[in-house]
């Protein structure tokens, strides 16, 4: 069962820009090397990487670049100086919101050509993402876990989250399982993945609990990298390359109220916020959940994506867990979900490697985990009470 989208309103936005160039860091090899010991870069180093790597792809010189976003990692000016550019606009943004954000300044003309430039050593400097100042969590709110219930940790929240969600849907641990195994088959056929080994339900029923009733399959890795998009006014970028990927549809939804007491996740499970979204971009984009040929889906926690799959249509809301079961995600399903092993297998790039993989499979660049005749990628982040999403297109 699907929603039908056909008639609702949209947003602006539709094939305003293209990505014309993407890049990213040697995940893997950093990973190995960071476990032996080594402390092979830090984050702007990382954003550099992958930025010069993108630069490549693009082909394009890097005066030509007169926008540039970082993400929250690192500073704007500093990277911009690094990067040896000279931007006239600029930001620093998540990865979701600096898609949004280049495709607002290339509609009102305050840049043409936009880098998008994140980088990041969590694994190497050891970054906290529990405890009380998880990631500097203190001066924002809505991203304080542990203060209205006593949580310690993201994963507390999310095995909480799990668990209501459990009870309300009647929803299994062995369902949820079929996440972290579909993303380990996905990620056995990607060469930039860190983890490639695949796993059944029983070896995810077989694995510790971190936070029960997560286990340590449904946990993001922590891995240092970088990534970095170049994004293109629309009739430039055909100009450019002759493989743009267009931003066919964005949207969001805030979920603010009785949002510090975390009541919308823990009840709603992003559900009303979710299904606006989902109305808007398929409309703006004129198509359907089942036009789609890829999903992906913000991944720190494997809870993630059964509940957008019920939020944006892919089934009805009870559905997820037989979806998961009887018709799949992973190679071989019917919705292709997180086709590059997402931030369970590949790497945790906070949602920044997730728009490479929507690139790459538009462009049909994926080798052996490619979708066949992929036209529409949609992208789905859930994360401190905003849902935001971005339907790519050829």
């Amino acid at each position: 069962m699907t929603a039908n989208y056909g008639s609702r309103p949209g947003t602006g936005l539709k094939r305003t820009a293209a990505i014309v160039g993407v890049g990213h860091s040697d995940w893997a090899g950093d990973w190995r090397r960071v476990r032996s010991g080594e402390k092979p870069s830090d984050a702007y180093g990382y954003g550099v990487a992958a930025f010069r790597n993108a630069l490549a792809d693009a082909g394009i010189a890097r005066d030509r670049i007169d926008g540039l976003i970082v993400g929250p990692t690192t500073a704007y000016e500093r990277m911009a100086e690094i990067l040896a550019i000279d931007p006239r606009w600029g930001d620093q943004a998540d990865a979701v919101l600096s898609v949004i954000q280049a495709c607002m300044a290339i509609e009102s003309g305050m840049a043409e050509v936009v880098a998008l430039v994140y980088g990041n050593d969590q694994r190497s400097a050891q970054t906290q993402y529990g405890g009380p100042n998880a990631m500097g969590g203190d001066a924002f709110l809505s991203y304080v876990y542990h203060s209205p219930w006593g949580l310690t940790s993201q994963g507390a929240l999310y095995a909480l989250t799990l668990q209501a969600y459990k009870h309300a849907r009647g929803f299994t641990e062995a369902e949820l399982g079929e996440v972290a195994v579909a993303q380990r088959g996905w990620s056995s056929l990607n060469p930039n993945a860190i983890m490639r080994k695949r796993i059944t339900v029983e070896d995810y029923l077989a694995s510790p609990y971190i936070c029960e009733p997560l286990h340590l399959f449904d946990y993001c890795l922590i891995n240092d990298g970088g990534v970095a998009l170049i994004i293109a006014e629309a009739e430039l970028a055909k100009k450019m390359t002759e493989r743009p990927v267009f931003i066919e549809a964005v949207g969001r939804r805030d979920l603010n109220q009785a949002a510090t007491s975390l009541e919308p996740r823990l009840t709603d499970f992003y559900l009303p916020a979710q299904q606006d979204v989902a109305e808007r971009v398929f409309s703006t984009a004129n198509i359907e959940p089942r036009d789609v040929d890829a999903f992906q889906v913000y991944d720190s926690f494997s809870v993630h994506v059964p509940l957008a799959l019920e939020g944006y249509g892919y089934c009805a809301v009870g559905e997820a867990g037989r979806f998961l079961r009887e018709e799949g995600v992973g190679p071989g399903g019917k919705l292709p979900t997180n086709t590059s092993g997402g931030h369970l297998s590949e790497s945790y790039m906070q949602g920044w490697n997730h728009q490479i993989e929507c690139v790459r499979q538009l462009r049909g660049e994926c080798g052996a985990r490619q979708v066949p005749d992929c036209r529409y990628v949609h992208y789905s982040s859930d994360v401190a009470g905003k849902a935001v999403s971005i339907i790519y297109g050829r």
